[in-house]
């Protein structure tokens, strides 16, 4: 059997505007994802789900409203809307009233600011911190040297109970702010309803991952030449 070629479209070197993705006519490597028509038709089959075919239809609707200045010709238009405005904008055209808000414990702050601005606009807020149940890391096999603090008494991020709380309370869109990779993963996982991501955590650069994506490039130089 003919070994199949895994997609990579993050190194596709077909100009963006040439691309089969972007144009009927378009050019596409071997391992193009639009080049597979049968999955392709799998994918667009979940659309026949009317709640799953509005919930991409109003997800395409605030995309597009989300810049403005657009119209024919105009190759960049503004955005004007921050994840913030976009996620309440969604809600409201989503007729959602109770939201759930998943926080870190390292961002209650931030958690407060982010539920009182939804309540201002008229959610309910359902808001569970990561450490909620108390449960200590040793029952999930973590040793004590392998804590932040060793020798003390440390509980558990609940992820799981975070999405159950949610779920008991019948929230209907629920937001993750700054949850540790893998505990945001369990989180999403065991939510009933849909999920989006307000904020990714990252210690080092203020909750921007990106900004250790932004310098990778002079890492690479500095590995070559630490002089630089």
């Amino acid at each position: 059997m003919m070994d199949r070629v895994f997609p990579r479209c993050a190194a596709c070197s077909v100009d963006p505007s040439d691309r089969l993705c972007s144009r009927e006519d378009g050019m596409a490597p071997s391992f193009c994802p639009t080049r597979n028509a049968e999955l392709v038709g799998r994918a667009l089959k979940e659309y026949e789900d009317p709640r799953t075919m509005e919930f991409a239809r109003v997800a395409s609707v605030q995309e597009g409203i989300c810049y403005e200045g657009r119209g024919p010709g105009v190759d960049t238009p503004r955005p004007v809307k921050p994840r913030l405005l976009e996620v309440a904008e969604f809600s409201d055209r989503m007729g959602f009233h109770r939201l759930g808000l998943a926080f870190c414990s390292g961002l209650a702050a931030e958690a407060l600011l982010v539920e009182g601005f939804f309540a201002d606009r008229g959610f309910e807020v359902v808001s569970v911190v990561c450490k909620a149940g108390r449960t200590p890391k040793e029952n999930i096999g973590v040793r004590d040297s392998e804590k932040i603090h060793p020798g003390s008494r440390e509980a558990m991020c609940a992820p799981i109970l975070q999405a159950e709380v949610m779920n008991s309370w019948g929230t209907e869109f629920n937001i993750v702010l700054g949850l540790c990779v893998g505990h945001d993963s369990l989180f999403l996982k065991h939510s009933e309803a849909p999920c989006t991501v307000l904020a990714a955590k990252d210690r080092v650069y203020a909750h921007n991952p990106l900004g250790a994506v932004y310098t990778l490039g002079s890492y690479s130089r500095y590995l070559k030449d630490p002089d630089i």
